[in-house]
């Protein structure tokens, strides 16, 4: 496996090592000993998720707030996403910033996004089969989010703003400026 560091601390793009040949592909999705070795932390996983979203559908910008914070392991099985993390770590340099990577069904990255960030994604292909590990169980009452489309953060979320869907939750998220923020 290797690991792809990007301009912001602690986000870490992962690349498997895939071993194909005429019959198809194997590889190891997740293996937690070399996780943690590369990345240096321990990560815990206890619940995985899968969405399936048509093309243009944007999820997110969510977050749980601390104590219930979450990492998040993400990849896609099916199709083609843009997925983005925002640094709502107030202490951290890159506070506000936001970095996005494309994953696919093809290229087989994988994103890891720690506690202390906002998470979402839109769907670039005309489905996508979306999963992800998460350290810590799911808490309703301590979900937040941002909105998808906040001005300050001026996310381009690689898909026409005609062809954008977004839950009627999402819709109601609020600006950056305004959001929840506890990290």
């Amino acid at each position: 496996m290797k690991l792809i560091n990007t301009e912001i601390k602690d986000l870490f793009i992962l690349e498997p090592d895939v071993f194909g040949d005429d019959r198809g592909y194997f590889f190891e999705s997740y293996n937690k000993m070399k996780l943690d070795a590369l990345i240096g932390k321990m990560y815990h996983f206890v619940q995985d998720n899968e969405s399936k979203s048509s093309y243009g559908v944007i999820r997110g910008l969510h977050y749980q707030l601390a104590p219930f914070s979450q990492t998040k392991l993400v990849r896609v099985l099916q199709g083609k996403v843009y997925d983005v993390a925002v640094d709502l770590r107030k202490d951290s340099p890159t506070f506000g910033k936001w970095f996005g990577v494309e994953l696919s069904g093809e290229n087989k990255r994988q994103f890891i996004i720690p506690k202390g960030f906002a998470h979402g994604f839109s769907v670039l292909s005309e489905t996508a089969v979306f999963v992800y590990k998460c350290d810590e169980y799911y808490h309703p009452e301590t979900e937040a989010g941002i909105a998808y489309n906040d001005p300050s953060l001026n996310i381009d979320w690689k898909v026409r703003d005609e062809d954008i869907k977004v839950s009627p939750k999402d819709g109601l998220l609020p600006r950056f400026e305004k959001a929840e923020i506890n990290f």
